[in-house]
């Protein structure tokens, strides 16, 4: 066994795979996930608000009432509804069928656009009937 250094890549798929819409989505749905788990944290916050009474409940609808609040609840949803149809296409991944090069790009564009297409649906109704 020789000491002399590697000329093979330490990471392959970085110097021979081109970045692809599915990559991306692979990346998003960790990250939601991750989100989500923050977020979750922050419902539990309000939830728990809301059983401890009034002053911390109103402490708690102060701060999603807030711009900064607002912005998390937005992201939540985004976040939520994203992973939820990315694990849709793994669903149907799971069936064998979507598996081609170009339908599993398309269903990658359309984990996207669904999941802002819904979420922007969702808020607009929300702050025109809410």
């Amino acid at each position: 066994m020789s000491d002399a250094p590697s000329t093979r890549p330490l990471s392959p798929h970085l110097s021979i795979y081109k970045f692809r819409p599915t990559m991306a989505m692979s990346i998003l749905h960790r990250i939601t996930g991750s989100a989500l788990y923050v977020g979750t944290l922050f419902f539990v916050w309000w939830l728990v608000a809301a059983a401890g009474g009034p002053e911390a409940f109103s402490y708690a609808s102060a701060f999603f009432g807030s711009i900064i609040g607002q912005l998390i609840l937005f992201g939540y949803t985004w976040a939520l509804l994203h992973h939820m149809f990315g694990g849709i296409r793994h669903l149907i991944w799971d069936t064998g069928r979507g598996l081609g090069k170009e339908t599993s790009t398309r269903l990658a564009q359309a984990t996207l656009v669904a999941s802002l297409a819904v979420t922007l649906i969702l808020w607009i109704a929300i702050l025109i009937f809410g």
